[in-house]
């Protein structure tokens, strides 16, 4: 079987396991979970096998002209070069292990057929994305995710935060998607061609006549997708639906996309200096704000969304100094422990038999209740804050040496000013993303929370997906810098001793004052309950907890700001932290600038549609219905009025005729 016959598998088999799990879901509920993982798995095999028969080496093309258009043809086109055949392998992989782990984490949700068959949809929409080499077939991938998002985030609809992250995820996306279509279809019209390799083309030769425009429509699409500053707001609030839909959605599909097609289409991107430092900008705005956040949220899941939109961050720095390679090198290690990471926060929430544990403040006595997702998420959290051997510290060095390399050897296409703004955003991104990490961890299994029900220990299928994961999470980084340098443009992507000793050394500061301020806020807390205690013998928790606050206030100007026991964010964020709680009141100057006055104009429409619109057309009904009326009076039934009536109008008609023959 031919190599582009197997690429076109990967995407279909995903696809014919959605429809056949939709058609089947009902009448033959015995197969739906072998539709969910068989197809998926099969996909994964045949996406490695592509990869192997790729090699890195020259791209695999293939086209067929899908439909005469009369102007710019849009053809069904493959084009399979490394990036895409890592990536690839990187969303079977993903989307196998999510869909056998939710065959655990949703064995009893009756809506499991429809869920399992929009995950393999999402996963055959995001294979088509990478392996497409024609832009209209790209879009259509890349708008079926958003809705398979849509009704993902949604799951369960019955509760009002679903139903709203759901709309709020949509809408949001679709406010990126239109500049990004418009974007789309002026770079094919440079082109004239949506082929990918025509396009690219079309830069090398300099015929590209407006790269600064075409680049920033596309960068607007890509902000929405990949959750990037400033239309990053919809995906701390997607964690509102299944833990693995959050697992899928960050580490391999949806928003990695934006990602892959920045990497994908990068020399048009560097045709426009003026667009790489708007991409360094918006990456260094995202990495330092997301770090921010994540350091003062409460909710696990919150503080893993926030802590994606800031690896995603890394990635888009990297494509903004040019470095597709350390980019998409960064997306292969985030997509292996950011999977791992959310499907062990998965298992604590499971283990609880209810999503409010997900609140760290109310973890408790956790680290032996679910020893597998304690160890496997120790693995991930050391891998995304970057320590040394794990993963994440080879990636994101290779970023981090690649701003630093753009930042002192000046190149054509890549100002130097978007080499210094994304090395110092990477190096601050680090200290925070460090110090999330470790509050995440202690507050996680060494909280002192109230402790929930034990539901028993975890299906087995859920275990075992967290611990294939962290194989990659431990052992990817140093793997792939020795073995995988061409898949990646021939780039050595060998750490660089400047940059390794600056981002494992702010990592490790980022912890270590992490920790300090944890065990400074714990030992308050555990004071403040005794001499609560003596004064309230008693023991009530409420006035416990209210003095151990009260005892604080003085020394942090206000309850907000004061530290909570044992939580080292308000302590470390200080005044800093309710507005970063709140992820700096985007949603509400968002609410002051859109939704206000879409709401006000909606009001206005709605009033002269009632009042002017409705008036006048009920006056224009108004008139031939008197009119009606008079002439219905006329109609008594009497035939005497009748013949008056009659005889009437003769003689007056006979007056007209005798007056005008007499004028005349």
């Amino acid at each position: 079987m031919t190599t582009t016959t197997l690429a076109v598998l990967v995407p279909l088999l995903p696809f014919l396991g959605a429809a056949a799990g939709l058609l089947l879901g009902r009448t033959a509920p015995g197969f739906v979970r072998p539709l969910a993982v068989l197809p998926t798995l099969a996909a994964l095999a045949l996406a490695a096998v592509v990869a192997v028969r790729q090699g890195g080496g020259a791209a695999i093309d293939s086209a067929t002209e899908l439909t005469p258009t009369g102007s710019v043809p849009v053809e069904l086109a493959l084009h399979i070069d490394g990036f895409a055949a890592l990536v690839a392998v990187l969303v079977g992989f993903v989307a196998t292990c999510v869909q056998i782990y939710s065959t655990g984490y949703l064995r009893d949700d009756p809506r499991y057929p429809s869920y399992a068959a929009l995950v393999s949809l999402f996963t055959s929409a995001m294979l088509l994305v990478v392996y497409s080499g024609d832009l209209i077939v790209l879009l259509v991938g890349w708008e079926v995710m958003g809705i398979c998002s849509y009704f993902l985030v949604g799951h369960y609809w019955e509760t009002p935060e679903a139903r709203a992250a759901s709309i709020k995820a949509f809408l949001v996306t679709k406010l990126g998607d239109v500049p990004f279509l418009i974007g789309l279809f002026a770079l094919a019209t440079d082109a004239g061609s949506f082929r990918i390799t025509k396009v690219l083309g079309t830069v090398a030769s300099g015929d590209l006549h407006h790269p600064t425009l075409i680049a920033l429509l596309l960068l607007a699409g890509v902000a929405g997708k990949s959750a990037q500053f400033p239309l990053h707001t919809w995906l701390p609030d997607a964690m509102a639906g299944p833990t693995p839909v959050s697992a899928l959605i960050h580490a391999a599909t949806m928003v990695a996309a934006g990602v892959y097609f920045v990497a994908r289409l990068l020399p048009v991107f560097e045709a426009s200096s003026a667009a790489m430092v708007v991409l360094a900008v918006m990456a260094a705005v995202t990495m330092a704000g997301s770090g921010l956040a994540a350091l003062a949220q409460d909710d696990i899941k919150r503080v893993l969304a926030y802590s994606t939109i800031g690896q995603l961050g890394y990635m888009t720095g990297a494509l903004a100094v040019g470095d597709r390679g350390a980019a998409v090198f960064h997306l292969l290690s985030h997509g292996a422990f950011k999977a791992l990471l959310f499907l062990a926060a998965g298992v604590i929430i499971h283990a609880s038999g209810t999503n409010s544990l997900a609140a760290m403040s109310r973890m408790g006595n956790l680290r032996a209740r679910v020893p597998d997702a304690f160890w496997t998420m120790t693995v991930a959290l050391l891998a995304l804050a970057a320590i040394p051997p794990f993963s994440g510290f080879f990636s994101k060095e290779s970023v981090l040496g690649a701003a630093e390399h753009a930042a002192t050897e000046h190149t054509s296409h890549i100002p130097g000013a978007a080499g210094w703004i994304v090395l110092v955003a990477g190096l601050l991104a680090a200290l925070l993303t460090a110090a999330y990490a470790t509050r995440l961890w202690l507050l996680a299994f060494n909280g002192r929370g109230v402790e929930a029900p034990d539901h028993g220990r975890q299906p087995v299928a859920m275990n075992a997906v967290l611990w294939v994961l962290a194989v990659p999470s431990l052992a990817l980084g140093g793997l792939a810098y020795r073995v995988l340098p061409d898949w990646f443009d021939g780039r050595d992507l060998t750490p660089t001793l400047t940059t390794s000793v600056l981002g494992t050394g702010v990592a490790l500061a980022g912890g270590i004052l992490t920790y300090g301020a944890w065990r400074h806020t714990t030992a308050l807390a555990a004071r403040a309950p005794m001499g609560a205690v003596a004064a309230h013998p008693e023991g009530d928790a409420g006035l416990v907890e209210a003095e151990a606050i009260a005892s604080h206030t003085a020394a942090y100007g206000d309850v907000a700001s004061a530290p909570d026991p044992g939580d080292p964010g308000r302590l470390l964020l200080g005044p800093l932290h309710r507005h970063a709680a709140s992820g700096f009141h985007l949603d509400a100057v968002y609410g002051a600038l859109f939704v206000r006055p879409v709401m006000a104009a909606a009001s206005l429409v709605r009033f002269l549609d009632r009042e002017v619109v409705d008036t006048y057309v009920g006056g224009a009904g108004t008139l031939p219905r008197l009119l009606g009326a008079a002439v219905r009076r006329a109609q008594t039934g009497n035939l005497q009025t009748y013949v008056s009536a009659l005889l009437a109008g003769t003689v007056v008609l006979t007056v007209a005729v005798l007056l005008v023959a007499t004028g005349a």
